[in-house]
């Protein structure tokens, strides 16, 4: 091999928009007025290339000679400029190594050599060392990099060392409570003292101690994030005080009890959980017979419904799949690769259903933008530099995969200081006949399918669920992965292809949790070989290979006959395909790792979920001031007028959000049919968005629609009214675009703070009896839903949230947008009564719901919009 050779790329000055834009923020919201210039410059060190080889990678691959300026080996700097290059922290992955390697091997046809990448800025002006650093410490995250060395390394080779054999957890057996909670604190376990003594009980009836890797499986695989184990806490006693607003909370728990009733008939015993709050509307509209086009199956990862497609005048049957994700946490602590990843676990969800996604919607929670980077609280990033780091994550993920971004919402609260609300929706489809829907049987093998594992990720399930404190941003750096996207769009490519869908009896993706939950949960009985596991690089132990949730991989249960076809077509999209694991008769779920069995737990054991959790609500009246009585100041004349108008739109949750909107590709696919902003100068907001479904062959005028619904003041104010409205809103949003009020289908995101007493167990109580109230009024179900209960830093919390989404099917020719079409057009404002208790008359909003869906199909309105926040 040659030695390394050092490359520095940098944009020349009228293309460097990258230097131009940082030199600016550093200017404006850091304060450095004597910071007079800024280069940053790409560095590379590559090895085992030739110099004729290294010459076409040059020009070729590392630089684009009409843009960018080139210089080798060494930086020349200018008097008085100061330099510092940052890079990556070992273990994340480097889209811009990989692929540099890649391209450059595609060139050659040879071995693929090694890249390092850094990024190197150049500070221009008299500065202070003070001032440098200050700088530094803007520019690096120390949760995903660090400030490398100037110097050019000898190798690029890392020598990692020998990872230790899994061990036991010496005296687990025989641990006193104490013990048992001292060892919870020292692995830093999300699950509680309960669930650990549970498993004490459970290993000493196996006769042997537990290794390092059954606790940690444990763990992960009963995390919140996982298997949703505050919302399957059994609730005991509810005790709701009487009050003018907490009346519709007891009105709609004596509902839900019918409801109950009603669906379970003399099963008495299942318990009441917010699980149940949240599903019990979908399972009596079901066995009232008025959900026929629910696609059910044992694969839960999306929302799934069946839909008549017109296709070229022929009908056939697809499956629309539709799924909500967060990634708060991550989000907050690293914004551009939480939120891309956000983006990569929504997709995947529906894609591990064999669906193509085409459409995505973002929502986002944030507190304000503009304040001053002096005012950052201890332990966090800046609320400026959160909002436009994490809008760059998305749009760079979806961009990359190909995804239309259809619809942008952020809403700003100050309580979100606590913690970001980062959500994606996203929508696929897929001809209901190329999915195929199968128990896996003995004899089955396990594939595991596109990206290799790393480090990162490691915890990320557990680290959703915990609290967080002002160490977080440093301790939590391996929980957040680094996103892959073309890997992802492989996938995609891959599973639209129907003679590989035919072979693929079950399918999961990796999210949180990795090996041990996506191929865990695949069925009863599975040995798994760690060993054949994929690995980024070496030094990973058995645990790191269990749980870690590196990006963009599926696991899927193939027949051992359809082995080499399904590694054939893999192969021919450039996607690694190994066989992992083997399906097996006893329900047992199996690990082995360089020869040692380090995980053996039977499926009853771990079908517990731990021990059942217990709580009593209590649901107190609000005390803040009734955000429906607020009302602008008195208006006695046109200036007050003008005033009051612009005062409106000023506010940060009324004003445009045209410009975040435009970070976003909509047009991608060529499928969009309502774009994000319409009219004559394309700034008028649309309700959500319509996009076209994909079909494989012909054409179709069928789209779906997707809408949001939710306002942090009136869910700070009651989180029962918060949920009501904020599922009305979707509805009429979706409703306003022109999807039939009877048969939308929703889906939940719930976001709510750590729940420690009964007064906190109430807000999302309250809030899912409000979701349930509207939804049982107008006949709808929520078919899906996410829940996050992370919601707390410190003595912080976010404000108790549910996000709504309403999805439906049109045709997308009929799609009505929300901008003026004509003068001399009439414009009709339909009112819903509401009573004493700020509850909505639903037999008024559903007449209207229904005469204006009437109207829309006789096409008599031309334009429509819900009236909401801003007025």
């Amino acid at each position: 091999m040659s030695n390394i050779r050092r490359l520095f790329v940098e944009k020349k000055d009228a293309f460097a928009v990258e230097a131009h834009g940082l030199l600016a923020d550093l200017r404006n919201n850091l304060g450095m007025s004597n910071l007079t210039g800024m280069r940053i410059i790409n560095r590379y060190d590559v090895m085992g290339l030739s110099d004729e080889e290294f010459a076409m990678a040059k020009q070729l691959v590392l630089s684009e000679p009409p843009v960018d300026n080139v210089v080798e080996e060494e930086l020349p700097l200018a008097a008085g400029e100061a330099a510092f290059a940052v890079e990556l922290l070992p273990g994340q992955y480097d889209q811009r190594e990989d692929f540099a390697e890649q391209c450059i091997q595609l060139i050659t046809q040879k071995e693929r050599p090694m890249v390092a990448a850094a990024k190197v800025y150049v500070l221009e002006g008299e500065l202070t060392a003070e001032e440098v650093e200050k700088i530094k410490a803007y520019c690096i995250n120390p949760i995903e990099a660090s400030e490398a060395e100037q110097a050019k390394p000898e190798t690029l080779i890392s020598t990692c060392e020998e990872p230790e054999k899994v061990k036991s957890v010496t005296g687990f057996l025989t641990m006193s409570k104490e013990e048992a909670e001292a060892l919870r604190q020292s692995m830093g376990l999300a699950m509680s003292l309960d669930d650990l003594l549970w498993c004490q009980k459970y290993f000493n009836e196996e006769h042997r101690e537990p290794t390092i890797t059954e606790i940690r499986v444990l763990d992960t695989y009963w995390s919140d994030h996982c298997r949703h184990t505050t919302f399957m806490t059994q609730i005991e006693d509810v005790d709701i005080v009487p009050g003018t607003f907490t009346q519709p909370v007891q009105e709609a728990y004596d509902k839900y009890m019918a409801a109950r009733d009603e669906v379970y008939g003399e099963d008495t015993e299942r318990p009441v959980t917010l699980m149940d709050i949240a599903v019990i509307g979908m399972k009596k509209l079901r066995k009232e017979g008025k959900l026929a086009d629910l696609d059910q199956s044992e694969e839960i990862n999306a929302c799934s419904i069946v839909v008549p497609i017109e296709i070229d005048g022929q009908t056939e049957e697809w499956l629309v799949m539709f799924k909500n994700e967060t990634h708060n946490h991550p989000t907050e602590i690293e914004p551009f690769g939480g939120a891309a990843t956000c983006l990569g676990g929504a997709i995947r969800d529906p894609l591990s259903g064999r669906s193509y996604v085409y459409q995505a919607m973002r929502v986002t929670g944030s507190a304000d933008p503009r304040t001053p980077i002096s005012e950052t609280l201890p332990g966090k990033l800046p609320q400026r530099k959160i909002t436009i780091g994490a809008a760059a994550g998305y749009s760079s993920y979806g961009n990359q995969i190909g995804l239309a971004t259809g619809h942008v919402q952020e809403y700003y609260h100050d309580k979100f200081v606590a913690k970001r609300m980062e959500i994606g929706g996203v929508i696929g489809a897929a001809p209901r006949s190329a999915v195929r829907r199968e128990r896996p049987a003995a004899g089955d093998i396990v594939v595991l399918l596109g990206g290799k594992t790393g480090r990162d990720g490691c915890g990320g399930a557990t680290g959703s669920s915990k609290e967080h404190t002002v160490d977080s941003l440093m301790s939590c750096g391996a929980e957040v992965q680094k996103g892959n996207p073309p890997t992802e769009r492989k996938i995609q490519r891959l599973f639209r292809n129907p003679a590989v869908t035919a072979m693929i009896k079950r399918c999961n993706d990796f999210g949180a949790g990795g090996v041990s939950v996506a191929i865990g949960e695949l069925t009863d009985g599975l040995v798994i070989d760690l060993d054949k596991v994929p690995k980024k690089y070496e030094g990973l132990d058995g645990t790191e290979l269990a749980i870690s949730e590196s990006q963009e991989r599926m696991a899927v249960v193939i027949a051992a006959a359809d082995r080499d076809a399904f590694i054939k077509y893999a192969d021919e999209e450039n996607l690694e395909a190994t066989v992992v694991a083997d399906v097996t008769e006893e329900p047992r779920l199996v690990m082995f790792w360089r020869g040692d069995k380090i995980v053996d737990l039977s499926r009853a054991f771990l079908d517990t979920n731990g021990v059942a959790q217990h709580t009593n609500i209590v649901v107190s009246e609000e005390k803040e001031d009734n955000v429906f009585e607020q009302v602008p100041a008195e208006v006695t004349s046109a200036a007050d007028l003008e005033a009051a108008w612009l005062a409106n739109l000023g506010r940060l949750n009324v004003c445009s959000e045209k410009g975040l909107s435009e970070r976003f590709d909509s047009t991608i696919g060529r499928g969009t049919v309502m774009m994000p902003f319409g009219g004559k100068t394309q700034l008028t907001p649309s309700e959500g968005m319509v996009g076209r479904i994909p079909v494989l062959h012909g054409n179709t005028t069928a789209a779906s629609v997707m809408a949001c619904g939710y306002n942090p003041n009136v869910a700070c104010w009651s989180p029962f009214h918060g949920a009501m409205y904020a599922v009305t809103e979707s509805v009429v949003r979706a409703v306003a675009l022109g999807a039939d009020p009877a048969k939308l289908r929703l889906t939940l995101q719930e976001y709510f703070p750590k729940l420690h007493d009964a007064n906190s167990w109430g807000q999302p109580f309250s809030a899912l009896l409000g979701a349930f109230t509207t939804l049982d009024a107008l006949d709808l179900p929520a078919i899906g839903g996410k829940d996050s209960m992370s919601g707390t830093f410190m003595d912080k919390t976010v404000p108790p949230t549910l996000v709504s989404f309403a999805v439906g099917v049109i045709d997308g020719n009929k799609a009505v947008s929300a901008d003026f079409k004509a003068a001399g057009d009439k414009v009709i404002f339909l009112s819903c009564p509401r009573n004493s208790a700020e509850v909505l008359d639903f037999a008024a909003l559903k007449k209207n719901l229904t005469a204006v869906n009437k109207a829309m199909e006789a096409g008599k309105i031309a334009a429509a919009a819900a009236v909401k926040e801003g007025g």
